[in-house]
């Protein structure tokens, strides 16, 4: 393998690495932040989602909501990082 192919696939791992880190740091800090520790916060300054109080329904329906969101981002992201590195001539 030559040096030039070993740092493409170096720096499409990283790239990769640090996309999938920060989606997996946002959807931790929604369904845990909003599910667990400020559940009661959003209960009092947020107003209900149908019947259900809206720390209550962060918990239940609001992090799956924010995964699909962040399903969406990841395959953007990850079309730009390929796009990028198909540009600088790298193959993954």
């Amino acid at each position: 393998m030559n040096e030039r192919l070993k740092t493409a696939k170096g720096r499409y791992w990283k790239a990769q690495l640090r996309c999938v880190g920060t989606l997996l740091m946002l959807w931790f800090l929604v369904s845990f932040g909003a599910g667990i520790l400020l559940r009661d916060w959003l209960d009092v300054n947020f107003p209900s989602v149908g019947s259900a109080p809206f720390g209550f329904w962060m918990a239940q329906q609001g992090s799956i909501i924010v995964f699909v969101i962040l399903l969406i981002v990841y395959a953007g992201w990850m079309a730009r990082i390929e796009a990028r590195l198909d540009e600088e001539g790298g193959s993954r």
